[in-house]
């Protein structure tokens, strides 16, 4: 007789998983084809009439180059932002210059927030502790903060250059009020347009306007993050969380070692610093070590400096400014993690650590992803445009890192570049003002386990 069959026990239903939406698992697409469209609005709106100075200036690849300047807040400029757009255009230029700089900060700070529900309970922990500027699900607190942020900086800025322009260069009042909100939401942004033929050249030993334009450089790009938590624990800096230690680190050395460099490089040249006695070279060479930062103002001729200068600028546009800000390159926080991996090798520390933390695997993939895969964008630019180009190889290497970089800084090629080859430009631009943002996520969301790990293989280096 067979024996009984044990009771069977009742199936557990696990719950249904619920699927995520489309634009939830894919968060960068939503990013590119916003600012997509937005460029496209821009465009349109720049080849109306209305938006031109005069007929015939302005030609269709002009609104579009302007447009992508203007959303990825490089500053770059194929015409003359003064002669050849009206009152209608300029604000046009402005509208786009704060709704990217606004967008980026609120998209990459809310990427953050996306990123840390999608990890573990323990990792969003050791998150939330480390990046305490911004809280688990807080997406409103996040949109309401970088608002204040920018209107607080903007208008500050902003009040400051127009009772200087109205009382030092006997500017109207309505004159000085546009110039100072223009210039503000510019320098705040990091977008590098002005509202003069020369830029800024002409207040080079101006502090009233190079001042508060390099203040609002630097806050903007050190991204809301950090200016929240900063403003949050003022007072208790050993509480700041491993990011806004980097970043306020990583800033300050590139700030002096980048005036430094400005004016050891140019203090004898004749066509930058040479004319300028010593208080307005200090003044100039500060500003020109701050405007790397991504922001594309000069207050001296960029087209005159040396050629070594010219390379050093193009490493600090390529480090460029802090994450989740109105900065672009690869991020002084990338930089920073770089160095420290490089340093450890070199001494050969098991753990690449800083301000007594340690930094995982993964971030060090990421950093190096993020870093060599924007090599390779301005390597092959570079290559493809000296290919066709009449134009010496410092020159255009300058001109696509700037592009790249979302500085907006140039030798004064670009409006005589190949049509084909200000296209390069745009897509540049375009790239290096998502890119960098849209890959750190998708390389954070992608991430998988698994159970098994392969035999490991040692390959001989150097």
């Amino acid at each position: 007789m067979p024996a009984p069959r044990p009771p069977a026990t009742p199936r557990q239903h696990s719950a249904p998983r619920r699927r995520a939406r489309p634009g939830i698992r894919r968060p960068g697409r939503l990013i590119v084809v916003g600012f997509g469209l937005l460029i496209v609005l821009g465009t349109l709106v720049l080849t109306l009439p209305v938006a031109h100075a005069g007929p015939g200036r302005v030609t269709p690849l002009d609104a579009l180059f302007t447009a992508t300047s203007a959303v990825c807040v490089t500053g770059l400029a194929v015409v003359d932002t003064v002669t050849a757009w009206s009152v209608f255009g300029q604000v046009t230029i402005l509208v786009l210059i704060q709704i990217g700089g606004f967008g980026v900060m609120t998209l990459a700070s809310v990427l953050a927030l996306l990123i840390s529900r999608r990890l573990g309970l323990g990792t969003r922990l050791l998150a939330a502790a480390e990046t305490k500027s911004v809280g688990l699900g807080e997406v409103r607190s996040v949109l309401i903060g970088v608002a204040r942020v920018s209107l607080v900086v903007e208008a500050g800025t902003a009040v400051v250059l127009a009772l200087r322009f109205a009382t030092a260069y006997d500017e109207p009042i309505g004159r000085s009020l546009w110039l100072g909100v223009f210039h503000s939401v510019s320098a705040f942004n990091n977008a590098g347009f002005a509202l003069f033929s020369d830029n800024l050249i002409g207040f080079a030993t101006d502090p009233w306007i190079c001042l508060p334009i390099a203040v609002a450089v630097i806050v903007g790009g050190l991204g809301f993050p950090v200016i929240l938590e900063v403003v949050r624990q003022h007072n208790r800096p050993r509480r700041w969380s491993l990011h806004t230690k980097i970043t306020l680190l990583m800033t300050a050395v590139l700030l002096v070692g980048g005036t430094g460099f400005v004016l050891a490089a140019e203090w004898a040249n004749p066509g930058t610093l040479g004319p300028l006695d010593t208080g307005g070279k200090l003044l100039a060479g500060f500003f020109q070590g701050v405007m790397p930062r991504t922001a594309g103002f000069n207050s001296v001729d960029t087209s005159a400096m040396n050629t070594g200068t010219l390379l050093g600028t193009d490493i600090l546009m390529f480090i460029g400014g802090g994450s989740a800000g109105t900065a672009g390159g690869i991020k002084v926080a990338t930089f920073a993690v770089l160095l420290i991996a490089i340093y450890a090798e070199i001494t050969g520390d098991p753990d690449v650590t800083i301000f007594d933390r340690r930094m995982s695997a993964q971030t060090i993939r990421q950093a190096m992803s993020v870093a060599l895969l924007s090599v390779a964008a301005v390597v092959v630019a570079t290559l493809t445009i000296a290919m066709s180009s009449p134009y010496t190889l410092d020159q255009i290497l300058f001109e696509v890192v700037s592009a790249f970089a979302t500085v907006g800084l140039s030798t004064g090629i670009t409006a005589d570049l190949a049509p084909a080859h200000q296209l390069i430009l745009i897509a540049l631009m375009y790239a290096g003002r998502l890119g960098p943002i849209t890959l750190a996520s998708a390389l954070v969301l992608r991430e998988s386990h698994r159970l098994y790990r392969r035999a490991e293989g040692r390959p001989l280096i150097g």
